[in-house]
């Protein structure tokens, strides 16, 4: 049975634990991580436990197929409030830690190659350090497929746009239906299914790319 690391998936209602069911149906073996959490729990803000993290999940299972990185820090803020403080942990734990996670489950992949599947976002004005942050991991796993694709390695950026994982408010959630052409707001499950053909053997060739899985939300025009 292949095994996939999904990060972020402790809360209940949240992309990553969405996703966890769709992969065991579908055959695959699910580890997960979280802060406090999940079978490996993990400090992603720390710039060795990451790189720990996946030298644990392949010492004890011998082999990492996939990668889900569904982790996320953020706390809204803009320019002329964002500490220097807030924006080093952001970049730590949504970019350095998806990078490091990435170079060491490369490192270990075996003969058969693997697949990563990472989430972004676009928001970014007035929740700056998220989203420049969500930038960085855009181009790190964009730049792993060109890198790692001789070692059999696909590697995809979703953009999901607005999910409901429970953080709108009603004048929230009232604001993006008016601009969703599809009139619902997505949840996770319309993520798992593509989350799991982008690992699948069938969705391999499919490498280097940034989705946007949001219903036509970003087809502004």
């Amino acid at each position: 049975m292949p095994l996939v690391l999904v990060t972020g998936a402790g809360r209940a209602n949240s992309i990553g634990a969405g996703i966890v069911p769709r992969l065991r149906a579908d055959g695959w073996d699910v580890v997960t991580s979280e802060l406090d959490g999940g079978d490996y729990p993990c400090d992603l803000s720390s710039a060795t436990e990451p790189t720990a993290l996946i030298e644990r999940i392949t010492g004890d299972h011998g082999s990492l197929d996939a990668m889900v990185l569904s982790h996320a820090h953020g706390i809204e803020s803009g320019i002329l409030d964002t500490t220097a403080e807030s924006f080093d942990r952001h970049i730590a734990v949504n970019a350095r830690a998806t990078l490091l996670m990435i170079a060491e489950f490369a490192r270990r992949i075996g003969p058969d190659g693997g697949a990563i599947v990472a989430f972004t976002s676009d928001h970014v004005t007035g929740n700056l350090p998220y989203g420049s942050s969500k930038g960085a991991l855009d181009r790190i796993v964009i730049s792993a497929a060109r890198e790692l694709g001789p070692r059999g390695i696909s590697a995809n950026v979703v953009n999901p746009g607005p999910i409901d994982t429970g953080w709108m408010d009603a004048a929230t959630r009232e604001h993006l239906l008016a601009m969703q052409p599809l009139g619902r707001a997505g949840t996770p499950r319309d993520i798992a299914g593509v989350t799991s053909f982008l690992l699948s053997p069938e969705g391999r060739w499919i490498s280097g790319q940034l989705l946007n899985v949001d219903g036509a939300f970003s087809a502004r025009y």
